[in-house]
């Protein structure tokens, strides 16, 4: 592959594409959405036979995909001019496409990380070049062959199969002006320092270790229900995920029996099949780093209370532990089905529970009381909280971390101003 003829490809594309309206740019989008809902069985396929998420769930991937599309093509254009009132004749701010932008995109969510990151920053103007995980391949490839089918002018969003030593070259050529990732909390800090050295715009996505709080006045069933899809959906391998159970302490011998109960029922299977809610993890090696932090867990002093078990290179039957503050795996992700419980004596402990780590993705929070609830949401170090739901993103609105989870938004109009430049016309 000639990197330097896509960069080129992707230049002249933006050239022509930052002029297009706004609105012709939404028709595209509308037929997008249509072309992702039509096909989500078929990239479904793709998704499960490349990182062995379940079927059903990788339908719902690209189904989530499309729904996605479709809010953009109905969005407010907040990026037209904006009149100032002074007492200048003209005061306007004007916000301006930066050009090619370079997305560094997982292998836990295929489709879904791409089309979140890609379509708001098509939609302002910008055009688009993905370096996708080397697993994912596939995935990439049929991206960049849908936006094609769809209308959109070639370069306008390339699919670039390179591994990790390329990204630096990628992303040091002057015609790339920005770089969205999601992955790890390693990954981000490099590529935001090749950002920083030349001077680029980067928005990080990165890991997580959510705390999912319960309280004595919560709802145990709805809240043992939510608490063990939210930590064994795809496996586990969510930056979102529910990964710590903080437990208020009076009511742990009531609620532990009822969560576990629910836990128990995601079994390893077959992943094409449309039964099955939870399959192997996408690769060996990810499934040995796992048990690497489990065996540290217990050796710090966590407690088994369902063992991580290891059928075979990929697949676990889920674990979950009990751990005090203070064991040092609290300071890593967990990424796989492995959870944990913690208990707290009050609101203050469980608070402090929650922050004392250096994620700050998004937390649940289960209480019917409402002074209970503003607590949290007032005190907790996360870019989201959820108050007696699960964890999850939606479309219509923000979604981004603190912390050592990163930095910028992804999803929402908000996400439209991510990658652009904002100029302002001041004229007498």
């Amino acid at each position: 592959m000639n990197i330097e003829n896509k960069l080129k490809i992707s230049q002249k594309a933006f050239n022509t594409w930052r002029t297009v309206p706004f609105k012709d740019k939404q028709l595209l989008l509308k037929t997008l959405a249509k072309l992702l809902d039509d096909n989500a069985e078929k990239f479904g396929k793709i998704i499960t036979k490349e990182m062995n998420k379940p079927i059903t769930q990788s339908i719902a991937e690209v189904k989530k995909c499309a729904t996605m599309v479709s809010y953009y093509a109905a969005a407010e254009n907040i990026l037209k001019p904006e009149k100032i009132k002074t007492e200048f004749r003209i005061s306007k701010i004007h916000y301006i496409p930066k050009g090619v932008i370079l997305g560094v995109m997982p292998w836990n969510f295929p489709f879904w990380q791409v089309i979140r990151f890609a379509v708001p920053a098509i939609l302002a103007g910008n055009t688009v070049v993905l370096k996708h995980a080397s697993i994912c391949f596939g995935s990439g490839n049929e991206i960049e062959k849908i936006f094609l089918e769809a209308g959109f002018p070639k370069g306008v969003f390339q699919n670039l199969e390179i591994g990790h030593a390329e990204v630096k070259t990628v992303l040091e050529n002057p015609v790339v002006r920005g770089v969205s990732l999601t992955g790890s909390e390693k990954a981000g800090a490099e590529v935001a320092s090749i950002a920083g050295k030349n001077i680029k715009k980067s928005l990080l996505e990165l890991g997580g270790s959510d705390a999912f709080i319960i309280l004595d006045d919560a709802d145990f069933a709805a809240a043992a229900e939510s608490g063990a899809k939210s930590r064994l959906m795809n496996c586990g391998q969510a930056c979102n995920a529910a990964k710590r159970f903080i437990i208020q302490k009076n009511i742990e011998k009531e609620f532990l029996p009822i969560f576990v109960k629910e836990y128990q029922k995601f079994v390893p299977g077959n992943p094409l099949k449309k039964k099955t809610n939870m399959a192997g993890m996408a690769r060996p090696d990810l499934a040995d780093e796992l048990e690497q932090q489990y065996n540290k867990a217990l050796a710090n002093g966590a407690e088994i209370i369902l063992p991580l078990v290891r059928l075979s290179a990929n697949e676990f039957v889920p674990g979950l532990i009990k751990v005090k503050s203070g064991n040092p795996i609290l300071q890593e992700e967990l990424f796989g089905p492995l959870g944990m419980v913690m208990t707290a004596k009050d609101d203050k402990h469980a608070l402090q529970l929650a922050n004392e780590i250096p994620f700050g993705l998004s937390d649940s929070v289960w209480t019917k009381d409402k002074k209970r609830q503003q607590f949290y949401i007032d005190n907790l170090e996360s870019g989201t909280v959820s108050i007696n739901k699960g964890t999850s993103s939606d479309p219509r609105l923000p979604f981004g971390g603190t912390k050592s989870s990163g930095y910028g938004t992804e999803l929402s109009l908000v996400a439209l101003k991510e990658f652009v430049n904002v100029k302002t016309v001041v004229a007498n």
